[in-house]
């Protein structure tokens, strides 16, 4: 309504601007040597406007001539450009599906359209990837990696592929490039902590915070690797206070602390691990200054205190009272195990090994030695260092898997009962 009303009031002020012309009157003359014009005020102002349009629209028309082949070129560019982003598109598509061949077709289409972009150079990587074409892909990842806006994506390509041939020096240097040209990229962090696990730089691992990987087991790894012994200590003593219940890393911090002459503060770490986890490993430290087998039966008391009821605890106080010819204390600690439900073959072995040392070589030793290994062989056996991921034992810990190269699944764990076929007569 507002535009109406607008057009009106300047066609009303235009007729009467016409008006006002009209009875304003007068005459304009041209005179040019001996020729004369002459003509009203209005129509020299009606000539004057109509001489401005056609002057307008000659000039327009002339830079409409000069433009033409400007536009034609906008237009085949268009053009090429919309065929382009359809081909990007159907590229994309045959990716997804994973149909390669087609990808590739595609790809070039889009490149002889839109030329070797970071997003045609990109598909192409991944169309010849697909195919199997590693060394059409390094080419696209090298072109993208020669660009200054795409350079990180180059190096990354780059890099997956040196890591999955196994090229770890390679993946190394290409790995510090990418970091250089992109600080902090969390997908760059993530294929650090996996090269540093691949070639096992546990340091580095520790300081990228490897996932799926306990602090403790790769602080105990990097300290075995540090060949500065007060950087090994910190990292042993940053591993015990990770997880007071990594065996592992209780004994090499308390024989760190030993051997710098801190023998009580290496007690006091092994009876906390011990408090936290009872392992075997850990009274064979704590025990080693003890020769007297009384002292040791002392010691090993001291040991357990805090975690007494522990299988690992009746079974040490056990071992260690059977070696002094403490036999009593011997047998009310194994047979409180027993009672409990939890006692594994260790324990009936050393009953066995109690009713002779009590008993002799009577037959009344020899069938209750009978009755104990009997029991043995049917008992839970007993806990081993063993891998997680493919179940081979070991004889100690280890941050790697010797078997199936598996980083940081091998623990402390019971030997599963195998069921021994019952085979009946026919």
């Amino acid at each position: 309504m507002r535009t109406a009303i607008t057009i009106l009031l300047f066609l009303v002020l235009g007729v009467a601007g016409a008006m006002y012309l009209a009875q304003l009157g007068g005459t304009v003359e041209i005179k040019v040597g001996d020729a004369w014009i002459g003509t009203s005020f209005p129509i020299a102002l009606l000539l004057l406007a109509a001489g401005f349009l056609v002057l307008h629209g000659i000039l327009a028309a002339i830079a409409g001539i000069r433009r033409w082949p400007q536009r034609m070129r906008a237009r085949r560019t268009a053009k090429r450009r919309a065929e382009g982003d359809a081909a990007v598109t159907r590229t994309l598509i045959a990716l997804a599906a994973g149909t390669a061949e087609a990808a590739r077709l595609e790809v070039r289409k889009a490149r002889n359209y839109l030329g070797d972009t970071p997003q045609t150079l990109l598909l192409t990587a991944e169309a010849e990837r697909l195919s199997g074409r590693e060394e059409a892909a390094s080419d696209a990842f090298r072109l993208l990696a020669q660009r200054d806006d795409s350079r990180f994506l180059g190096l990354r390509g780059l890099l997956r592929q040196a890591m999955q041939r196994g090229d770890w020096a390679a993946a190394r240097a290409l790995a510090k490039e990418a970091e250089a040209v992109q600080p902090g990229a969390a997908w760059l962090r993530e294929e650090r902590a996996q090269l540093a696990l691949h070639t096992r730089d546990w340091r580095e691992a520790l300081a990228l915070q490897a996932p799926d990987l306990p602090k403790p087991v790769l602080a105990l790894a990097a300290a075995a690797q540090e060949p500065d012994p007060a950087k090994a200590a910190e990292l042993e003593r940053q591993a015990f206070q990770a997880d007071k219940s990594f065996v592992p890393a209780a004994i090499a911090h308390a024989n760190r602390l030993r051997a710098g002459g801190s023998s009580r503060r290496a007690r006091g770490v092994l009876e906390e691990a011990w408090a936290a986890s009872p392992h075997p490993d850990l009274a064979v430290p704590y025990l080693a200054d003890e020769p007297d087998d009384l002292n040791r039966v002392k010691a090993a008391e001291g040991l357990i205190r805090r975690n007494q009821s522990a299988p690992e605890s009746r079974l040490l106080l056990a071992r260690s009272a059977l070696a002094a010819g403490l036999t009593g204390r011997a047998r009310t600690a194994l047979e409180a195990l027993v009672a409990s439900g939890e006692a594994d073959r260790r324990a009936f072995l050393l009953l066995a090994e109690l009713e002779e040392a009590e008993h002799g070589e009577s037959a009344e030793a020899r069938a209750a030695q009978s009755r104990w290994l009997r029991q043995a062989a049917a008992a839970r056996p007993e806990p081993r260092w063993r891998c997680g991921h493919c179940g081979t034992d070991h004889a100690a810990w280890a941050p790697v898997c010797n078997a199936c190269d598996t980083v940081g699944q091998i623990g402390w764990t019971a030997t599963p009962r195998v069921a021994v076929p019952v085979v009946t007569a026919a």
